[in-house]
């Protein structure tokens, strides 16, 4: 074991003895299992689900923290170094400067995006230039993520190699299930009826892969199934143009209701709403979040990626519905 490893673990145990607490104490105990961290939730559900009882996972970005602008906090660049695989979205998402630059400089960092773009770019899709780098938001795009996993595992531990390509098909197998199941769903609302708002554009691939008609990836007329007022990275700095773009899409496609994220503030839809109302319309947010850059927490109906695009998924189609009764 590297004596960077040995001393840092000496430390935590020391700390944790005195009275010190440390959420990644135990993580950064030797066990003989790979230690891996992920940069979201949505990437560390993945390796757990492929790693098992043979891999000690844990994630940088906690809770309803923004990965857009995640910058490196005490303790961060300790966990980066004592891991033994790294793994991250990629596609521009995290991209404060202090955790990018530390992904870059790692030798053990893997962009799953960035892997999935390297193998068919014409998956990625691009928003005013920009690169969208939400890939989770489609079940389906999402699961070419696994076998890197299961790759970068089976190389740090041949051993169990095996069980690792056997995990990840299961989990693969899931997400297809769970793709399919979306889709049907949304599939049994008018094609009229199937146009999303929400805080901030979190949802092209869920518009592309669950609201479009077939005929309508072609030529990318599926575009016109989702608008939203904030851009790839949520900042709640409306313009007045900004507004008036999702008021005239509201009112073009008859939309009267919209879709609060868990971890973005709802200012922006509400700028929306009362801004709409002075013009005479009505619009109403969701009593139900959407799940988009963060998990739920745990114990929630949102508490892993499965969980939280199936969640996603139920309540755009409850709420559609209502939003034509």
């Amino acid at each position: 074991m590297p004596l960077f490893k040995i001393l840092f673990s000496l430390l935590i145990l020391c700390l944790t003895a005195c009275g010190g607490k440390s959420n990644y104490s135990q993580w950064m105990t030797p066990n003989g299992k790979i230690k891996v961290l992920s940069t979201t939730a949505m990437i560390e559900d993945l390796v757990r689900h492929v790693g098992g009882e043979y891999v000690d996972s844990a994630t940088l970005i906690k809770g309803e923290l923004d990965p857009h602008s995640y910058q490196l906090v005490k303790g961060d660049d300790e966990k980066l170094q004592y891991a033994d695989l790294i793994f991250f979205n990629g596609l521009g998402l995290e991209h404060g400067p202090s955790l990018q630059s530390a992904l870059a400089k790692s030798t053990h960092a893997i962009g799953l995006g960035n892997k999935i773009q390297e193998k068919n770019a014409g998956v990625i899709l691009r928003y005013k230039g920009q690169i969208d780098p939400h890939i989770w938001m489609d079940a389906n795009l999402w699961s070419q993520a696994v076998p890197y996993i299961v790759e970068s595992l089976s190389q740090k531990d041949p051993i169990h190699a095996e069980t690792y390509r056997a995990n990840g098909e299961h989990l693969i197998a899931e997400m297809q299930i769970l793709h399919g199941k979306i889709r049907e769903e949304m599939l049994t609302i008018p094609a009229h009826q199937r146009f999303l708002v929400t805080s901030h554009d979190a949802f092209n691939y869920f518009a592309r892969a669950y609201l479009a008609e077939k005929n309508e990836l072609n030529d990318n007329a599926w575009q016109k199934r989702f608008a939203a007022p904030e851009g790839l990275a949520p900042d709640s700095q409306l313009s007045t143009a900004d507004i008036q773009a999702i008021i005239d899409y509201v009112q073009q496609h008859e939309i009267h209701m919209l879709f609060p994220e868990s971890n973005v503030s709802k200012d922006s839809i509400r700028k929306i709403v009362a801004a709409a109302k002075e013009k005479g319309i009505n619009l109403k947010i969701a009593d139900e979040f959407l799940y988009a850059d963060a998990i739920g927490a745990p114990g929630s109906d949102g508490d892993s990626y499965l969980k939280m695009l199936d969640h996603n998924g139920r309540v755009i189609a409850k709420f559609l519905r209502q939003n034509y009764p």
